[in-house]
């Protein structure tokens, strides 16, 4: 399986996660899971790709439009999960939405 998210061809949108980690563990990983599984199973998701490593995470997650995004971003298990992050997880962090104009692969 590749670690590369499968994406149509383009125009689509991704939603650029930047972040870096408190100490606390307590239910991220589990937490990190099931949003990942919740996001596939949203409208207008495509894929997702991530990385951490011990100060920086980077996760960037594709979707179909600007809608679907925001229709995310309003979904109430992402909403507490955000909240958590602020609140436990997440020393700061920046989300950057950007259109894909174009993509290409070797």
């Amino acid at each position: 399986m590749s670690p590369f998210a499968n994406t149509p061809p383009p125009p689509y949108y991704a939603v650029i996660f930047s972040s870096t980690r408190t100490p606390v563990e307590q239910g991220y990983g589990e937490t990190a899971d099931a949003m990942v599984e919740l996001a596939h199973q949203q409208p207008g998701f495509l894929g997702v790709e991530s990385v951490r490593d011990s100060d920086l995470g980077i996760t960037v997650s594709y979707w179909a439009d600007l809608d679907a995004i925001r229709a995310w971003k309003q979904q109430a298990d992402h909403q507490m999960a955000q909240q958590l992050g602020k609140e436990r997880w997440y020393g700061n962090y920046v989300t950057r939405i950007a259109k894909v104009e174009r993509d290409y692969s070797f």
